[in-house]
């Protein structure tokens, strides 16, 4: 049973960020950092029917994440920021748009280049 869409990041920052780009109704949740399992499952076992997206930083901490994510949740699909700006929370809202407009996510008129 679909419930809608799951985007998880790192930061507050990083939600705070797209938020505002989006044009639809997402569930934006924040993993504060490294997580482990236990904490993690804690986290989304409540949102079981949606569907997952990650969108965790270009370092070490979010390649960790994003294979934690493969490990118990595969079916999530990982969003990448690109190189050149590392974290999600420095890339320009523009540059997001359009990362999360080729993953179908609805995103307001204005950020798109």
């Amino acid at each position: 049973m679909f419930e809608g869409k799951c985007l998880i990041v790192e930061g507050r920052s990083d939600k705070l960020q797209i938020e505002p780009i989006l044009s639809e109704n997402v569930l934006i949740l924040c993993t504060n950092g490294t997580i482990g399992v236990h904490q993690l499952e804690e986290l989304l076992d409540p949102y079981e029917g949606y569907e997952l997206y990650t969108f965790f930083d270009a370092d070490t901490s979010g390649d960790k994440l994003r294979a934690l994510m493969d490990r118990h949740y595969p079916e999530a699909e990982h969003l990448r920021t690109m190189p050149t700006y590392k974290e999600v929370e420095t890339t320009p809202r523009k540059v997001l748009a359009m990362i999360l407009l080729r993953a179908h996510f609805s995103i307001h008129n204005e950020y798109i280049l």
